[in-house]
């Protein structure tokens, strides 16, 4: 499995987890709620769903209106398939939800990651976060020394966009700082009143909202 298939199942699962949906509207939340699938090949997104239905994590099931369905025959069309996580792709999302080493600090899969920090323990996101911080320290200490030995070589363009790269890395530090901190400050708040403890791996005190987006009923049919 390549590294952006293995994305796209990861995204796709936890999208069902949250309810069935028809493959429109799992296009639709890959593109609007996912920034990192902005770019994506939506001629993958199909593959990858049969694909999880032959692994036993999805099943396929008929749109629950009789009428769309007449509806759609009557329009030459097939009826909508709806997708829904079995207790067996539920389990595998966990096992990946849980899952906190290098590749989940990295840009492309952190994105995606912290997209379901809503659904993820506390435990696994202080070290994906930590992990992503202690990733970029790095990344700006590199990019601190290189533009030290070659700042005199560079031009005013070329300092100025190095300098900006620098900007962007030292302002997603800051953010990480930030989250840790109310990480670690929602932590001791839930060892302070116990009896206030809930099971749901809350984010701590962080704003979650997680709109949906509302299928377009003239779109496709699953294949």
């Amino acid at each position: 499995m390549s590294r952006r298939s293995g994305i796209l199942e990861f995204a796709v699962l936890g999208l069902l987890r949250e309810s069935p949906m028809h493959g429109y509207e799992l296009r639709k939340r890959l593109n609007t709620s996912l920034g990192v699938f902005r770019a994506f090949s939506y001629g993958s997104l199909y593959p990858c769903l049969k694909t999880l239905v032959a692994q036993g994590w999805l099943i396929e099931e008929p749109g629950s209106a009789p009428e769309d369905a007449l509806a759609a025959s009557l329009a030459g069309r097939r009826a909508k398939i709806v997708y829904r996580l079995t207790a067996e792709g539920k389990e595998h999302f966990e096992e990946l939800l849980a899952h906190s080493g290098p590749d989940a600090w990295e840009d492309e899969h952190f994105g995606i990651r912290f997209a379901f920090f809503g659904q993820t323990s506390r435990d696994v996101r202080m070290r994906v976060l930590e992990g992503r911080r202690s990733r970029l320290e790095e990344r700006l200490e590199k990019m601190r020394a290189s533009l030290t030995r070659t700042r005199e070589r560079l031009d005013d363009y070329t300092l100025e966009l190095q300098r900006h790269g620098m900007e962007s890395v030292e302002r997603e530090v800051r953010w990480l700082n930030e989250l840790i901190e109310s990480e670690r400050a929602g932590r001791d708040r839930r060892r302070s009143a116990p009896e206030t403890q809930d099971q749901s791996g809350s984010t701590g005190g962080l704003p979650r909202d997680r709109g949906s987006s509302r299928p377009d009923p003239s779109d496709d049919t699953a294949t």
